[in-house]
Protein backbone atom coordinates (compact mmCIF):
# COMPACT_ATOMS: atom_id res chain seq x y z
CA UNK A 1 0.00 0.00 0.00
CA UNK A 2 1.70 3.51 -1.23
CA UNK A 3 1.56 6.28 0.92
CA UNK A 4 -0.67 8.96 -1.70
CA UNK A 5 1.50 11.16 -3.60
CA UNK A 6 0.73 14.28 -5.39
CA UNK A 7 2.41 14.67 -9.19
CA UNK A 8 0.95 15.00 -12.56
CA UNK A 9 -0.59 11.67 -12.65
CA UNK A 10 -2.09 11.34 -8.81
CA UNK A 11 -3.18 13.20 -6.43
CA UNK A 12 -4.92 13.44 -3.19
CA UNK A 13 -6.94 15.58 -0.66
CA UNK A 14 -6.53 15.86 3.26
CA UNK A 15 -10.14 15.14 4.83
CA UNK A 16 -8.49 16.63 8.02
CA UNK A 17 -10.78 19.38 10.16
CA UNK A 18 -13.79 19.10 11.74
CA UNK A 19 -16.33 16.03 11.34
CA UNK A 20 -19.51 15.62 13.10
CA UNK A 21 -19.56 13.28 16.06
CA UNK A 22 -21.47 11.28 18.52
CA UNK A 23 -21.65 8.36 20.68
CA UNK A 24 -23.89 5.67 20.85
CA UNK A 25 -24.05 4.42 23.99
CA UNK A 26 -26.83 1.99 23.05
CA UNK A 27 -25.59 0.88 19.87
CA UNK A 28 -28.72 1.81 18.12
CA UNK A 29 -26.66 4.00 15.20
CA UNK A 30 -27.15 1.87 12.75
CA UNK A 31 -30.64 0.98 13.39
CA UNK A 32 -31.73 4.29 13.28
CA UNK A 33 -30.06 4.76 9.54
CA UNK A 34 -26.70 6.66 10.85
CA UNK A 35 -24.30 4.49 8.30
CA UNK A 36 -26.51 7.20 5.56
CA UNK A 37 -25.51 10.65 7.49
CA UNK A 38 -26.60 12.17 10.75
CA UNK A 39 -27.37 15.43 11.98
CA UNK A 40 -27.58 15.44 15.88
CA UNK A 41 -23.39 15.70 16.23
CA UNK A 42 -21.08 17.57 17.57
CA UNK A 43 -17.91 18.76 16.17
CA UNK A 44 -14.73 16.69 16.32
CA UNK A 45 -11.07 17.64 15.45
CA UNK A 46 -9.68 14.50 13.14
CA UNK A 47 -7.25 13.06 13.58
CA UNK A 48 -7.10 12.77 17.35
CA UNK A 49 -8.54 10.75 19.70
CA UNK A 50 -11.70 11.85 21.08
CA UNK A 51 -11.05 10.88 24.88
CA UNK A 52 -9.58 14.31 25.84
CA UNK A 53 -11.49 16.58 23.59
CA UNK A 54 -14.74 16.25 25.41
CA UNK A 55 -15.92 15.94 28.81
CA UNK A 56 -17.94 12.77 28.65
CA UNK A 57 -15.22 11.66 26.49
CA UNK A 58 -12.32 10.42 28.50
CA UNK A 59 -13.64 7.13 29.58
CA UNK A 60 -15.99 6.39 27.30
CA UNK A 61 -14.65 3.98 24.45
CA UNK A 62 -17.25 4.08 22.05
CA UNK A 63 -18.92 3.06 19.80
CA UNK A 64 -19.12 6.17 18.42
CA UNK A 65 -19.94 7.61 15.04
CA UNK A 66 -18.06 10.09 12.85
CA UNK A 67 -19.19 12.32 9.51
CA UNK A 68 -17.97 14.57 7.01
CA UNK A 69 -18.79 15.53 3.29
CA UNK A 70 -16.28 16.24 0.63
CA UNK A 71 -16.96 17.55 -3.06
CA UNK A 72 -14.58 15.44 -5.92
CA UNK A 73 -12.13 17.80 -7.71
CA UNK A 74 -13.19 18.52 -11.06
CA UNK A 75 -10.29 16.83 -12.89
CA UNK A 76 -10.67 13.15 -10.74
CA UNK A 77 -13.49 11.88 -13.16
CA UNK A 78 -11.14 9.47 -15.08
CA UNK A 79 -9.44 7.96 -12.06
CA UNK A 80 -9.64 5.12 -9.26
CA UNK A 81 -10.49 6.74 -6.45
CA UNK A 82 -10.11 5.22 -2.82
CA UNK A 83 -10.39 7.19 1.03
CA UNK A 84 -7.17 5.63 2.95
CA UNK A 85 -7.20 5.87 7.01
CA UNK A 86 -4.17 6.01 8.78
CA UNK A 87 -5.18 4.27 11.82
CA UNK A 88 -8.35 4.07 13.35
CA UNK A 89 -8.53 2.60 17.05
CA UNK A 90 -9.52 -0.20 17.25
CA UNK A 91 -12.63 -1.60 15.40
CA UNK A 92 -13.97 0.57 12.48
CA UNK A 93 -17.26 0.10 10.32
CA UNK A 94 -17.08 2.76 6.79
CA UNK A 95 -20.13 3.82 4.73
CA UNK A 96 -19.90 6.26 1.42
CA UNK A 97 -23.09 7.51 0.42
CA UNK A 98 -25.07 4.84 2.83
CA UNK A 99 -22.75 2.09 1.04
CA UNK A 100 -21.04 0.21 3.54
CA UNK A 101 -17.27 0.21 2.24
CA UNK A 102 -15.79 -2.63 4.83
CA UNK A 103 -14.48 -2.59 8.18
CA UNK A 104 -11.03 -2.89 9.54
CA UNK A 105 -9.63 -4.15 12.86
CA UNK A 106 -6.62 -2.62 14.90
CA UNK A 107 -5.20 0.53 15.10
CA UNK A 108 -2.18 2.38 14.26
CA UNK A 109 -1.88 0.79 10.81
CA UNK A 110 -3.33 1.71 7.46
CA UNK A 111 -6.53 0.65 5.30
CA UNK A 112 -8.33 1.83 1.95
CA UNK A 113 -11.53 1.18 0.74
CA UNK A 114 -11.77 1.36 -3.47
CA UNK A 115 -14.90 3.87 -3.93
CA UNK A 116 -14.80 5.14 -7.46
CA UNK A 117 -18.00 3.85 -8.36
CA UNK A 118 -19.77 4.98 -5.58
CA UNK A 119 -18.76 8.50 -5.48
CA UNK A 120 -20.30 11.78 -6.36
CA UNK A 121 -19.13 15.34 -8.14
CA UNK A 122 -20.78 16.85 -5.19
CA UNK A 123 -22.04 16.05 -1.41
CA UNK A 124 -20.55 12.78 -0.86
CA UNK A 125 -21.29 11.74 3.21
CA UNK A 126 -18.45 9.44 4.27
CA UNK A 127 -19.16 8.13 7.86
CA UNK A 128 -16.91 6.12 10.28
CA UNK A 129 -18.15 3.64 13.38
CA UNK A 130 -15.81 3.45 15.85
CA UNK A 131 -15.24 0.56 18.35
CA UNK A 132 -12.48 0.86 21.10
CA UNK A 133 -14.29 -1.01 23.61
CA UNK A 134 -11.54 -3.33 25.10
CA UNK A 135 -12.25 -7.26 24.93
CA UNK A 136 -9.90 -10.69 25.93
CA UNK A 137 -10.23 -11.37 22.39
CA UNK A 138 -9.05 -8.49 20.68
CA UNK A 139 -5.20 -7.60 20.47
CA UNK A 140 -4.15 -5.95 22.23
CA UNK A 141 -6.55 -7.71 24.50
CA UNK A 142 -8.59 -5.95 27.63
CA UNK A 143 -11.37 -6.66 30.25
CA UNK A 144 -9.18 -9.91 31.13
CA UNK A 145 -9.69 -11.61 34.74
CA UNK A 146 -8.18 -14.27 36.24
CA UNK A 147 -4.72 -13.45 34.92
CA UNK A 148 -2.97 -13.70 38.43
CA UNK A 149 0.31 -12.80 37.29
CA UNK A 150 -0.90 -9.49 35.85
CA UNK A 151 0.50 -6.62 37.02
CA UNK A 152 -2.58 -4.14 36.97
CA UNK A 153 -4.93 -7.19 38.92
CA UNK A 154 -1.88 -7.17 41.48
CA UNK A 155 -1.42 -3.58 42.06
CA UNK A 156 -5.50 -3.37 42.48
CA UNK A 157 -7.05 -2.94 38.91
CA UNK A 158 -6.97 -0.10 36.64
CA UNK A 159 -9.80 2.05 34.79
CA UNK A 160 -10.49 1.64 31.81
CA UNK A 161 -9.05 -1.98 32.24
CA UNK A 162 -6.70 -2.52 29.84
CA UNK A 163 -4.10 -5.32 29.82
CA UNK A 164 -1.64 -2.59 29.02
CA UNK A 165 0.48 -0.07 30.78
CA UNK A 166 -0.79 3.19 28.48
CA UNK A 167 -4.45 4.59 27.42
CA UNK A 168 -6.26 3.14 25.27
CA UNK A 169 -7.19 6.39 23.48
CA UNK A 170 -9.66 5.93 20.51
CA UNK A 171 -11.36 7.14 17.55
CA UNK A 172 -9.83 8.66 13.79
CA UNK A 173 -6.07 9.59 15.40
CA UNK A 174 -4.11 9.71 11.26
CA UNK A 175 -4.73 11.78 8.58
CA UNK A 176 -8.05 10.37 6.26
CA UNK A 177 -6.85 11.13 2.88
CA UNK A 178 -8.94 10.70 -0.26
CA UNK A 179 -6.35 10.02 -3.41
CA UNK A 180 -6.98 9.55 -7.14
CA UNK A 181 -4.58 7.24 -9.48
CA UNK A 182 -4.76 6.28 -12.84
CA UNK A 183 -6.67 3.14 -14.49
CA UNK A 184 -3.26 1.56 -14.94
CA UNK A 185 -1.42 2.20 -11.68
CA UNK A 186 1.61 1.45 -9.37
CA UNK A 187 0.10 -0.02 -6.14
CA UNK A 188 3.32 -1.71 -4.61
CA UNK A 189 6.82 -1.05 -4.55
CA UNK A 190 9.46 -3.28 -2.53
CA UNK A 191 12.90 -2.27 -2.28
CA UNK A 192 15.49 -4.53 -1.21
CA UNK A 193 19.16 -3.07 -1.15
CA UNK A 194 22.87 -5.16 -0.53
CA UNK A 195 26.66 -3.74 -0.20
CA UNK A 196 29.30 -5.50 -1.86
CA UNK A 197 32.38 -3.33 -1.13
CA UNK A 198 31.80 0.19 -2.15
CA UNK A 199 28.80 -0.72 -4.95
CA UNK A 200 25.26 -1.21 -4.00
CA UNK A 201 22.65 -3.05 -5.42
CA UNK A 202 18.97 -2.22 -5.39
CA UNK A 203 16.18 -4.64 -5.89
CA UNK A 204 13.27 -3.45 -7.17
CA UNK A 205 9.82 -5.21 -7.27
CA UNK A 206 6.82 -3.11 -8.26
CA UNK A 207 3.09 -4.64 -8.77
CA UNK A 208 0.65 -2.58 -10.69
CA UNK A 209 -3.43 -2.86 -11.10
CA UNK A 210 -5.03 -2.79 -14.75
CA UNK A 211 -4.68 -5.67 -17.55
CA UNK A 212 -3.13 -3.59 -19.97
CA UNK A 213 0.15 -4.71 -20.96
CA UNK A 214 3.81 -2.44 -20.50
CA UNK A 215 6.92 -2.32 -19.13
CA UNK A 216 8.47 -0.68 -15.82
CA UNK A 217 11.41 1.93 -15.97
CA UNK A 218 13.14 2.58 -12.94
CA UNK A 219 15.41 5.63 -11.88
CA UNK A 220 17.77 6.11 -9.57
CA UNK A 221 18.91 9.77 -8.71
CA UNK A 222 21.18 11.42 -5.88
CA UNK A 223 24.68 12.01 -4.64
CA UNK A 224 25.84 13.13 -8.10
CA UNK A 225 24.49 9.69 -10.22
CA UNK A 226 21.24 8.92 -12.34
CA UNK A 227 20.42 5.39 -12.99
CA UNK A 228 18.08 3.38 -14.35
CA UNK A 229 16.93 0.24 -15.25
CA UNK A 230 13.43 -1.62 -17.33
CA UNK A 231 11.72 -4.62 -16.95
CA UNK A 232 8.74 -6.04 -18.82
CA UNK A 233 5.47 -6.35 -16.23
CA UNK A 234 4.97 -10.47 -16.04
CA UNK A 235 1.32 -10.41 -15.35
CA UNK A 236 0.93 -7.45 -12.51
CA UNK A 237 4.90 -8.26 -11.65
CA UNK A 238 8.01 -6.23 -12.91
CA UNK A 239 11.77 -6.73 -11.31
CA UNK A 240 14.61 -5.07 -11.87
CA UNK A 241 18.61 -4.82 -10.31
CA UNK A 242 20.44 -1.47 -10.75
CA UNK A 243 24.20 -1.44 -9.38
CA UNK A 244 25.06 1.82 -7.56
CA UNK A 245 29.12 2.28 -8.25
CA UNK A 246 30.51 4.29 -5.27
CA UNK A 247 27.30 4.04 -3.35
CA UNK A 248 26.55 6.54 -0.63
CA UNK A 249 25.45 4.20 2.05
CA UNK A 250 22.78 5.19 4.83
CA UNK A 251 23.71 5.20 8.44
CA UNK A 252 22.92 7.32 11.32
CA UNK A 253 26.09 9.17 11.22
CA UNK A 254 25.23 9.94 7.39
CA UNK A 255 21.85 9.40 6.56
CA UNK A 256 22.12 9.13 3.16
CA UNK A 257 19.10 9.18 0.73
CA UNK A 258 18.56 8.47 -2.99
CA UNK A 259 14.99 9.06 -4.92
CA UNK A 260 13.64 6.27 -6.21
CA UNK A 261 11.33 6.68 -9.17
CA UNK A 262 9.09 4.25 -10.46
CA UNK A 263 7.15 4.68 -13.73
CA UNK A 264 4.76 2.46 -15.91
CA UNK A 265 5.47 2.69 -19.29
CA UNK A 266 3.00 1.24 -22.95
CA UNK A 267 4.56 2.03 -26.10
CA UNK A 268 6.75 5.41 -25.32
CA UNK A 269 3.50 7.15 -22.87
CA UNK A 270 3.93 7.15 -19.22
CA UNK A 271 0.78 6.21 -17.45
CA UNK A 272 2.13 6.50 -14.02
CA UNK A 273 4.48 7.47 -11.69
CA UNK A 274 5.79 7.30 -7.67
CA UNK A 275 8.57 8.30 -6.24
CA UNK A 276 9.77 6.94 -2.85
CA UNK A 277 13.37 7.79 -1.02
CA UNK A 278 15.63 4.58 -0.08
CA UNK A 279 18.89 4.33 1.38
CA UNK A 280 21.50 1.75 0.53
CA UNK A 281 22.13 -0.51 3.73
CA UNK A 282 22.89 -4.04 5.26
CA UNK A 283 21.61 -5.02 8.75
CA UNK A 284 22.81 -8.69 9.72
CA UNK A 285 23.49 -10.89 13.07
CA UNK A 286 26.79 -12.05 13.97
CA UNK A 287 27.77 -13.82 16.82
CA UNK A 288 27.15 -11.70 19.80
CA UNK A 289 26.73 -8.59 17.24
CA UNK A 290 23.95 -6.65 15.37
CA UNK A 291 25.96 -5.56 12.18
CA UNK A 292 25.22 -2.04 10.11
CA UNK A 293 26.37 -1.96 6.44
CA UNK A 294 28.89 -4.85 7.78
CA UNK A 295 30.05 -2.50 11.15
CA UNK A 296 28.55 -3.23 14.51
CA UNK A 297 26.18 -0.91 15.75
CA UNK A 298 25.75 0.05 19.45
CA UNK A 299 21.99 1.39 20.03
CA UNK A 300 21.17 4.32 22.51
CA UNK A 301 17.82 5.44 23.00
CA UNK A 302 14.27 4.85 24.38
CA UNK A 303 10.79 3.42 24.07
CA UNK A 304 8.45 6.18 23.07
CA UNK A 305 4.60 6.60 23.48
CA UNK A 306 2.42 8.37 20.80
CA UNK A 307 0.64 10.70 23.53
CA UNK A 308 0.05 13.98 23.96
CA UNK A 309 -2.08 16.46 25.49
CA UNK A 310 -5.69 17.25 24.33
CA UNK A 311 -4.42 15.51 20.83
CA UNK A 312 -4.01 11.97 22.62
CA UNK A 313 -2.25 9.86 20.05
CA UNK A 314 -3.69 11.37 17.03
CA UNK A 315 -0.98 12.96 14.85
CA UNK A 316 0.64 15.87 15.45
CA UNK A 317 3.46 17.01 13.21
CA UNK A 318 5.40 19.90 15.57
CA UNK A 319 6.02 16.91 17.91
CA UNK A 320 7.19 15.01 15.79
CA UNK A 321 9.90 17.48 15.37
CA UNK A 322 10.19 18.57 18.28
CA UNK A 323 10.65 14.83 19.82
CA UNK A 324 13.55 14.30 17.34
CA UNK A 325 15.34 17.43 18.68
CA UNK A 326 15.34 16.22 22.29
CA UNK A 327 16.81 12.62 20.75
CA UNK A 328 19.32 14.90 18.96
CA UNK A 329 20.08 16.97 22.08
CA UNK A 330 20.36 13.78 24.18
CA UNK A 331 22.67 11.73 21.92
CA UNK A 332 19.67 8.82 21.04
CA UNK A 333 20.19 7.13 18.21
CA UNK A 334 17.09 4.85 18.09
CA UNK A 335 13.96 4.29 19.68
CA UNK A 336 11.46 1.18 19.24
CA UNK A 337 7.72 1.76 18.40
CA UNK A 338 6.19 0.07 21.78
CA UNK A 339 3.82 -0.84 21.30
CA UNK A 340 2.35 -0.41 18.21
CA UNK A 341 3.36 1.26 14.81
CA UNK A 342 3.59 4.67 14.69
CA UNK A 343 2.97 7.09 11.75
CA UNK A 344 4.21 6.96 8.47
CA UNK A 345 5.36 10.40 9.03
CA UNK A 346 7.35 9.45 12.06
CA UNK A 347 9.38 6.73 9.93
CA UNK A 348 10.05 8.74 7.62
CA UNK A 349 11.70 10.84 9.56
CA UNK A 350 13.90 8.68 10.92
CA UNK A 351 15.08 8.02 7.18
CA UNK A 352 15.98 11.41 7.06
CA UNK A 353 17.69 11.88 10.54
CA UNK A 354 19.27 8.77 10.83
CA UNK A 355 17.59 7.10 13.72
CA UNK A 356 17.73 2.98 13.90
CA UNK A 357 14.04 2.38 14.85
CA UNK A 358 12.92 -1.54 15.82
CA UNK A 359 9.11 -1.13 14.57
CA UNK A 360 6.69 -3.28 16.43
CA UNK A 361 3.20 -4.47 16.20
CA UNK A 362 0.32 -3.50 18.35
CA UNK A 363 0.70 -6.98 19.81
CA UNK A 364 1.12 -5.90 23.66
CA UNK A 365 0.21 -7.77 26.88
CA UNK A 366 -0.77 -11.08 24.95
CA UNK A 367 -2.12 -13.89 27.39
CA UNK A 368 -2.74 -17.52 26.31
CA UNK A 369 -5.86 -19.02 27.53
CA UNK A 370 -7.65 -21.00 25.00
CA UNK A 371 -10.61 -18.17 25.31
CA UNK A 372 -10.10 -16.11 22.09
CA UNK A 373 -6.67 -17.34 21.81
CA UNK A 374 -7.22 -18.39 17.73
CA UNK A 375 -8.87 -15.01 17.11
CA UNK A 376 -5.76 -13.36 18.84
CA UNK A 377 -3.17 -15.36 16.55
CA UNK A 378 -5.24 -14.48 13.22
CA UNK A 379 -4.73 -10.71 14.33
CA UNK A 380 -1.20 -10.97 15.36
CA UNK A 381 -0.54 -12.53 12.01
CA UNK A 382 -2.50 -9.53 10.25
CA UNK A 383 -0.48 -6.83 11.78
CA UNK A 384 2.75 -8.51 10.91
CA UNK A 385 1.49 -8.22 7.67
CA UNK A 386 0.40 -4.89 7.43
CA UNK A 387 3.19 -3.72 9.15
CA UNK A 388 5.92 -5.22 7.34
CA UNK A 389 3.96 -3.76 3.72
CA UNK A 390 3.94 -0.52 5.48
CA UNK A 391 7.23 -0.03 6.68
CA UNK A 392 9.54 -2.63 4.24
CA UNK A 393 11.06 -0.06 2.73
CA UNK A 394 12.48 2.12 4.86
CA UNK A 395 16.58 1.93 5.81
CA UNK A 396 15.48 3.12 9.55
CA UNK A 397 14.08 -0.04 10.29
CA UNK A 398 16.26 -2.22 11.10
CA UNK A 399 14.28 -4.83 13.70
CA UNK A 400 10.86 -6.24 13.25
CA UNK A 401 9.26 -6.95 17.17
CA UNK A 402 5.99 -9.30 16.89
CA UNK A 403 5.07 -8.35 20.48
CA UNK A 404 5.58 -6.74 23.78
CA UNK A 405 6.02 -8.22 26.92
CA UNK A 406 3.11 -11.61 26.11
CA UNK A 407 2.52 -13.72 29.43
CA UNK A 408 4.32 -16.37 27.82
CA UNK A 409 2.86 -19.93 29.02
CA UNK A 410 4.29 -23.04 27.55
CA UNK A 411 3.04 -24.83 25.93
CA UNK A 412 1.15 -22.14 23.86
CA UNK A 413 2.84 -19.36 23.28
CA UNK A 414 5.92 -21.22 21.60
CA UNK A 415 4.06 -22.33 18.82
CA UNK A 416 2.00 -19.00 18.73
CA UNK A 417 5.10 -17.15 17.98
CA UNK A 418 6.58 -19.33 15.53
CA UNK A 419 3.85 -18.57 13.49
CA UNK A 420 4.28 -14.92 14.14
CA UNK A 421 8.39 -15.04 13.59
CA UNK A 422 8.01 -17.03 10.55
CA UNK A 423 5.25 -14.52 8.62
CA UNK A 424 7.72 -12.22 9.45
CA UNK A 425 10.89 -13.87 7.93
CA UNK A 426 8.93 -14.77 5.07
CA UNK A 427 7.98 -11.32 4.19
CA UNK A 428 11.04 -9.76 4.84
CA UNK A 429 14.30 -12.33 5.07
CA UNK A 430 16.18 -8.83 5.82
CA UNK A 431 15.85 -8.10 8.80
CA UNK A 432 16.11 -9.53 12.23
CA UNK A 433 12.81 -10.84 14.19
CA UNK A 434 12.61 -10.25 17.88
CA UNK A 435 10.20 -9.58 20.59
CA UNK A 436 10.59 -7.68 24.15
CA UNK A 437 9.79 -10.33 26.89
CA UNK A 438 9.86 -9.69 30.94
CA UNK A 439 9.99 -13.68 31.07
CA UNK A 440 14.03 -14.12 30.25
CA UNK A 441 15.17 -17.38 30.41
CA UNK A 442 11.24 -18.45 30.26
CA UNK A 443 10.88 -17.03 27.21
CA UNK A 444 10.83 -19.89 24.88
CA UNK A 445 10.16 -18.16 21.45
CA UNK A 446 14.02 -16.67 22.26
CA UNK A 447 15.05 -19.94 20.94
CA UNK A 448 14.46 -18.58 17.85
CA UNK A 449 14.10 -14.83 17.83
CA UNK A 450 17.35 -13.62 16.00
CA UNK A 451 17.87 -10.78 19.10
CA UNK A 452 17.06 -10.63 22.66
CA UNK A 453 15.15 -7.86 23.65
CA UNK A 454 14.90 -8.02 27.45
CA UNK A 455 12.82 -5.10 30.09
CA UNK A 456 13.90 -5.07 33.33
CA UNK A 457 13.21 -3.07 36.39
CA UNK A 458 15.59 -4.20 39.24
CA UNK A 459 15.58 -1.37 41.67
CA UNK A 460 11.94 -0.43 41.16
CA UNK A 461 9.50 -3.39 40.58
CA UNK A 462 11.87 -5.46 42.60
CA UNK A 463 14.78 -4.47 45.40
CA UNK A 464 12.97 -1.14 45.43
CA UNK A 465 14.96 1.19 46.79
CA UNK A 466 18.16 -0.75 47.35
CA UNK A 467 19.73 -0.21 43.58
CA UNK A 468 22.83 -2.40 44.43
CA UNK A 469 21.29 -5.30 44.97
CA UNK A 470 19.36 -4.83 41.96
CA UNK A 471 22.37 -4.29 39.83
CA UNK A 472 23.58 -7.21 41.41
CA UNK A 473 20.66 -9.40 40.33
CA UNK A 474 20.66 -7.66 36.86
CA UNK A 475 23.87 -8.85 35.91
CA UNK A 476 23.49 -12.54 36.73
CA UNK A 477 20.46 -12.25 34.92
CA UNK A 478 21.80 -11.19 31.60
CA UNK A 479 24.82 -13.93 32.02
CA UNK A 480 22.09 -16.15 32.36
CA UNK A 481 20.72 -15.74 29.64
CA UNK A 482 22.97 -15.01 27.33
CA UNK A 483 24.49 -18.25 28.42
CA UNK A 484 21.46 -20.01 27.72
CA UNK A 485 20.29 -18.57 24.09
CA UNK A 486 24.02 -16.86 23.11
CA UNK A 487 22.61 -13.73 21.31
CA UNK A 488 22.70 -10.92 21.17
CA UNK A 489 20.75 -8.91 23.66
CA UNK A 490 19.03 -5.44 23.76
CA UNK A 491 17.85 -4.17 27.44
CA UNK A 492 14.46 -2.56 25.69
CA UNK A 493 13.11 -1.27 28.98
CA UNK A 494 14.30 -0.35 32.18
CA UNK A 495 14.15 2.65 34.56
CA UNK A 496 12.08 4.56 37.44
CA UNK A 497 9.45 6.34 37.76
CA UNK A 498 10.60 10.58 38.85
CA UNK A 499 7.91 13.11 39.69
CA UNK A 500 9.01 15.93 38.34
CA UNK A 501 10.29 18.61 40.68
CA UNK A 502 10.97 15.82 43.52
CA UNK A 503 14.52 16.03 45.08
CA UNK A 504 16.00 13.96 47.65
CA UNK A 505 19.31 12.96 48.82
CA UNK A 506 20.68 10.69 48.79
CA UNK A 507 18.24 9.63 46.03
CA UNK A 508 14.87 7.92 47.06
CA UNK A 509 12.39 5.93 44.85
CA UNK A 510 10.14 8.80 42.96
CA UNK A 511 12.93 11.64 43.04
CA UNK A 512 14.42 12.67 40.18
CA UNK A 513 17.91 11.78 41.66
CA UNK A 514 16.94 8.00 42.39
CA UNK A 515 15.83 8.24 38.62
CA UNK A 516 19.09 9.37 37.26
CA UNK A 517 21.15 6.72 39.30
CA UNK A 518 18.90 3.86 38.86
CA UNK A 519 19.32 4.25 35.07
CA UNK A 520 23.22 5.52 34.88
CA UNK A 521 23.84 2.73 37.16
CA UNK A 522 22.56 0.29 34.36
CA UNK A 523 23.76 1.36 32.07
CA UNK A 524 27.24 0.97 33.45
CA UNK A 525 26.27 -3.05 34.29
CA UNK A 526 25.39 -3.12 30.49
CA UNK A 527 28.09 -1.43 29.31
CA UNK A 528 30.78 -4.70 30.56
CA UNK A 529 28.54 -7.17 28.69
CA UNK A 530 30.19 -7.54 25.12
CA UNK A 531 26.82 -9.24 24.35
CA UNK A 532 24.40 -6.10 25.02
CA UNK A 533 24.46 -4.31 21.66
CA UNK A 534 21.75 -1.37 23.42
CA UNK A 535 20.41 0.18 25.87
CA UNK A 536 16.38 1.78 25.41
CA UNK A 537 15.55 3.74 28.60
CA UNK A 538 11.81 3.76 29.42
CA UNK A 539 10.67 5.64 28.96
CA UNK A 540 10.80 8.81 26.48
CA UNK A 541 8.81 11.11 28.31
CA UNK A 542 5.71 10.84 30.68
CA UNK A 543 2.81 9.46 29.37
CA UNK A 544 -1.24 8.64 30.28
CA UNK A 545 -2.61 5.83 31.31
CA UNK A 546 -5.60 4.41 33.08
CA UNK A 547 -6.11 5.35 36.81
CA UNK A 548 -5.00 3.10 39.38
CA UNK A 549 -3.04 2.99 42.32
CA UNK A 550 0.52 2.64 40.67
CA UNK A 551 -0.26 5.39 38.64
CA UNK A 552 -0.36 8.88 39.87
CA UNK A 553 -2.03 11.44 38.13
CA UNK A 554 -3.14 8.77 35.75
CA UNK A 555 0.52 8.85 34.66
CA UNK A 556 3.49 6.79 33.91
CA UNK A 557 5.88 8.72 35.20
CA UNK A 558 8.85 6.73 34.01
CA UNK A 559 9.94 9.18 30.95
CA UNK A 560 13.15 11.10 31.32
CA UNK A 561 11.03 14.47 29.69
CA UNK A 562 7.32 15.46 31.24
CA UNK A 563 4.89 14.80 28.99
CA UNK A 564 5.11 18.43 27.94
CA UNK A 565 8.89 18.02 27.16
CA UNK A 566 10.61 19.05 29.74
CA UNK A 567 13.71 17.47 31.23
CA UNK A 568 13.83 15.57 34.72
CA UNK A 569 17.67 14.94 36.21
CA UNK A 570 18.04 11.60 34.14
CA UNK A 571 17.72 13.46 30.70
CA UNK A 572 20.94 15.84 31.62
CA UNK A 573 22.81 12.70 33.38
CA UNK A 574 21.77 10.34 29.72
CA UNK A 575 23.13 12.90 27.44
CA UNK A 576 26.41 13.13 29.54
CA UNK A 577 26.96 9.24 28.75
CA UNK A 578 25.57 9.30 25.59
CA UNK A 579 27.56 11.63 24.26
CA UNK A 580 30.58 10.53 25.65
CA UNK A 581 30.33 7.38 23.94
Amino acid sequence: MLYPQFNRFRQFHDLSGFWDFCFDPDRAGEAQGWAGGFNHGRPIAVPASWNDQFEDGRDNLGPAWYRTCFDLPWNWQDKRLFVRFGSVNYLAAVWLNGTHLGTHEGGHLPFEFDITTLTKPEGNCLVVRVDGELAYDRVPPGNVTGEAEDFFLSHGGNYPQAQFDFFPFCGIQRPVLLYAVPRQALHDLTVVTELTGATGRVRVLAQKSGEAEGRARFSLRGHGLELSAEARFVGDTAEALISVPEAASWSPAAPNLYELRAEILQSDAVLDAYTVPIGIRTVAVDGNQLLLNGRPIYLTGFGRHEDFPVVGRGLLPPLIVKDYALMQWIGANSFRTSHYPYSEQMVAMADRLGFLVIAETPAVGLYFREDGLERRRQLCQQFVRELITRDKNHPSVILWSVANEPHSKPPLAKPFFRQLYDEARGLDATRPVTLASTVGQGEEAFEFCDVLCLNRYYGWYTQGGDIAEGMRLLSEDLDAIHEKYGKPLILTEFGADAISGWHAQPPEMFSEEYQAEIISRTIGVLRRKPYVIGEHVWNMCDFKTSQGVGRAGALNHKGVFTRDRRPKLAAHRLRELWHAQ
